[in-house]
Order: C-alpha cells, then structure tokens, then sequence
C-alpha cells in the first residue's frame, strides 16, 4: 500500500482505463453512500481535481452528504493485469446542470441523457493497494438502460418526476434541477 499528495501520469492512465468506479459518501447521522458508476463518465482535470457526470438516477444521496459533510473516496479497481486498487481521497461539491459552472465542466464529458450534475472532487491523497483479491473480468458492453431511460422522458415529464425528489433517503435537504439538457443521441 502507498499513499501519494497527487495524481501521477501512472495513476491517470490506469484510471482512463477503468469502465467501473466507486463513490463512496457519508453524512452525520446517515446512511453510508456506496454507488458503481460507469458510462466514461469520470475524468482526472489535474493533479489534485477530478469530476464525474451523474445522471439521475434511484437517489441523490452523494449530494446530499456532501452538502452535509463534504468527504468523498472514489476506488478504481483493475479487472484485468496487473492488479490494482487506486482510491483518491477528497473534499467534494456539485453543480447542477443549469447553473453557473456546469457548461464548462460538461465539456470535459460525454453528452448523456439524463446528466443532473457534475461531482467536482479537489483530491487531497490517493492510496494504491495490491488488488489481488479482485476477479479477472471482460467489459462485455456498456450498459445503456439508464441513458436510454431518461432519453424517452421528455423535458416536462423529467422536471415532474423530480420536482419532488427533495430529500436523501435520510431526509437530508438535496437541490434538484430546474432545467433539461439537450443531449447526443446514444451509441446503438
């Protein structure tokens, strides 16, 4: 096991490889928040700030803990060789599509239906460990059920659905958009 200040070039390359990771939040009083995300949907911005497109989803919960609290760990683990794990330890914040800030951090991701905010994550260490635990797996295909979701709704129909999504599932406060993105149709 290692602890390193930054992101490395070796580190970033290992991370742009990955098609899985982890989020991982939590807030006083809550539930622990632990999500796979996918999509090509993260991106390193500099030694010390990475991001990632969420997409609306079952919950909100990362935004609500770190409105609340502000830790954020995201774990790349290798599926293939050489094993690795690759956490990065940070302060997170969000901004949700619409407001100020969103567009150009957008531009570092792919146009996805269903995008509601981008996760800006100032990096404050990283931790590699031996990753031999973790199974050897092919990335068969993307999965694309949620973007496909979202791309049926229309504008109305998807600001009705989350008009009310106002609470964590601890009841913890969470900001919900005001507008829909226009967006790149999908890959078949």
């Amino acid at each position: 096991m290692e602890f390193f200040d930054a992101i490395a070039d070796d580190h970033r390359a290992f991370i742009a490889k990955q098609p899985v990771f982890f989020v991982a939040t939590a807030a006083d009083g809550a539930r622990i928040n632990l999500s796979p995300k996918g999509m090509d949907a993260f991106r390193v911005l500099g030694p010390n700030r990475a991001a990632y497109l969420d997409l609306g989803g079952s919950g909100n919960e990362t935004q609500a803990h770190l409105a609340a609290d502000g830790r954020i760990t995201i774990m790349f683990c290798a599926f293939d060789n050489p094993a690795l794990i690759l956490r990065l330890y940070g302060r997170g914040s969000f901004v949700i599509a619409g407001e100020p800030g969103f567009d150009q951090l957008a531009g570092h991701f792919p146009r996805l239906p269903g995008a509601r905010q981008i996760f800006d994550i100032a990096v404050e260490s990283l931790q590699t460990s031996c990753g031999w635990g973790v199974p050897r797996m092919t990335l068969d295909k993307e999965r694309l059920t949620l973007a496909k979701y979202h791309a049926q709704l229309s504008p109305e129909e998807r600001l009705a659905m989350i008009s009310g999504r106002d609470r964590s599932i601890d009841g913890l406060p969470v900001r919900v958009q005001q507008v829909m993105l226009a967006f790149d149709p999908l890959p078949s």
